[in-house]
């Protein structure tokens, strides 16, 4: 079991996280793939999506997801002002109050369950409903599980051990995958409950039980308490992050909620649809941002601002220049994407057509994420969590009526368009607060070739439209040569449409703005280096 115990350095830990993050995408789609192959885009999978909505909620309120961010930084001070000892007591009583805290919670939820279904899917029928409330109560003890299987990963984060939380998500997605298919195989009529008994035992084998014996492999001497001078400051870290709900982290939620009033079908598509937009953001946007923060909180903490806005310029740019043209390419290509990921068993050709409809509006937002993600960590370097927090909070009170509005007048589309609103909303007033507070805006053009982020953004979208023509008529042509309906045709239409596009934006950025080829070239450049170092 040494592997458990494996430090590695910072390249093998970035190669490690990244490759597990990578890996358990490729299984989220693989795990929609299977629910969409048997269950389509109907009443099913639109219970099974809704069924998360509080759960995820509460993990949100607590702030599972940033747990590690205050909690390792807090384990390095202790470890260095109290001691070996000192640090460990820190972390039981850490341990112990998470543990505590969801677990009440999610009782609660539990016990309310038949109060919480109708809120969460206004629009099901009462027989949906009752089906809801099942699932919600299959599925809300896993959030006993992930949050203090969070504070074991900070841990292990502290102790430079990247191998176990690499895993967690893989073993997490492995279960809910198992799950569905035996019961889709032993009890066709519960298939879909199977999914919901898989996310229970992954958030258990993966969330909790591997972080745990990696930690005791290690060494932890645990001692149950609930005192502890330190805890103070570990909820001043979290609390804005618990109280401010940010629009980005909601519009999951309020997808599937507001999907229920969008008629049989919509929150399956919604959710489809927005599983693949959220490749390009975590790809490109949530892979930048991560690589940037540490820089970022170094340049910070020395007080020098001008290099501080030199990188984040620098960074928002390089992601921009990634996430515009990407997200031009994935929306002429949009229904061709969703046909080839999802188009068999019970999913139709019509419901391949509008999901991809509604990746194609979804995909506007992308590049606002992608600057949302730079910016928010520059916040988080100057050790300001209230004012993401803030902010984010009251754009998710403003679009709240703009998703029961397009809910109602539009369905489906007018949910995923609300999204796009919240999310450009958010990116803006995130750019401008960070103006306000720190003195630098993302606009500033510094040298002939960096014409700031905005007129960078801009001159790559001018490139991408005679590329996006060349793939929507390299699709067009296949039309005549083959069919669309096989997995064959879609996958040939989704490599013409790169290709074309690619070759169009390469012809176009080479002749009128080299500068866009930036991070393109610095990467064949560090390619050649290591090729002419171990030849």
């Amino acid at each position: 079991m040494a592997f458990l115990t494996r430090t590695h350095s910072v390249g093998l830990a970035a190669l490690a996280l990244g490759l597990g993050v990578f890996l358990s995408r490729i299984l989220g789609l693989v795990r929609d793939k299977i629910i969409s192959y048997y269950f389509g885009a109907g009443p099913e999978a639109d219970i099974y999506f809704a069924a998360f909505v509080v759960p995820d909620f509460l993990n949100y309120l607590m702030a599972g997801g940033y747990f590690s961010i205050t909690l390792v930084p807090l384990l390095s001070l202790a470890h260095a002002e109290d001691g070996q000892e000192g640090a460990q007591n820190f972390f039981s009583a850490a341990v112990c109050w998470a543990a505590l805290g969801i677990t009440v919670l999610t009782g609660a939820a539990w016990a309310a369950a038949p109060l919480l279904a109708p809120l969460v899917a206004p629009g099901f029928s009462p027989e949906a409903t009752a089906r809801l409330t099942s699932f919600l109560r299959i599925i809300l003890p896993a959030q006993a599980c992930f949050l203090p299987g969070a504070c074991f990963t900070a841990l292990l984060y502290y102790r430079r051990q990247f191998t176990i939380p690499a895993l967690s998500p893989l073993v997490y997605n492995l279960c809910i995958i198992t799950g569905g298919l035996v019961f889709c195989y032993l009890s066709p009529e519960r298939g879909m409950e199977g999914f919901c008994w898989g996310v229970l035992a992954g958030a258990f084998c993966g969330g909790l039980l591997l972080p745990v014996l990696a930690v005791r492999a290690g060494g932890l001497l645990f001692k149950p308490c609930l005192v502890h001078p330190r805890l103070k400051e570990l909820l001043f870290l979290a609390l804005p992050l618990m109280l401010g709900q940010s629009i980005v982290a909601l519009d999951e939620q309020f997808v599937r909620i507001f999907g229920s009033l969008a008629g049989e079908g919509g929150v399956s598509l919604l959710n489809y649809a927005r599983r693949i937009m959220m490749v390009p953001v975590g790809v490109v946007a949530q892979a930048g941002g991560l690589a940037a923060y540490p820089f970022l909180a170094a340049l910070a903490a020395s007080g020098d601002r001008e290099k501080f806005a030199r990188s984040l310029r620098a960074a928002a740019g390089n992601i921009l220049l990634v996430a515009v043209p990407l997200t031009i390419w994935m929306q002429t290509a949009a229904w061709v994407i969703m046909r080839l990921i999802f188009r068999q068993g019970s999913f139709s050709a019509a419901d391949a057509t509008q999901s991809g409809l509604l990746l194609c509006i979804m995909l506007i937002a992308v590049p606002a994420l992608a600057l949302q993600q730079i910016v928010g960590r520059a916040f988080y370097a100057h050790r300001d969590t209230l004012s993401p927090a803030l902010i984010g909070s009251l754009v998710t009170l403003l679009v709240l009526p703009v998703y029961l509005l397009g809910a109602q007048k539009a369905g489906a589309a007018g949910v995923a368009a609300s999204g796009v609103l919240g999310g450009i909303l958010y990116a803006c007033l995130l750019c401008r607060r960070l103006r306000g507070k720190v003195g630098i805006s993302l606009m500033d053009a510094e040298t002939d070739l960096s014409r700031g982020v905005l007129g960078q953004s801009l001159t790559a979208l001018a490139c991408s439209l005679p590329a996006a023509c060349a793939s929507l008529g390299a699709i067009f042509c296949l039309d005549a040569f083959c069919p669309s309906e096989t997995v064959s045709g879609a996958a040939l239409r989704v490599l013409a449409s790169a290709s074309a596009f690619a070759l169009f934006y390469l012809i176009c950025a080479r002749r009128f703005a080299p500068f866009l080829l930036g991070p393109l070239n610095e990467l064949v450049q560090k390619a050649q280096k290591k090729i002419r170092r171990h030849p």
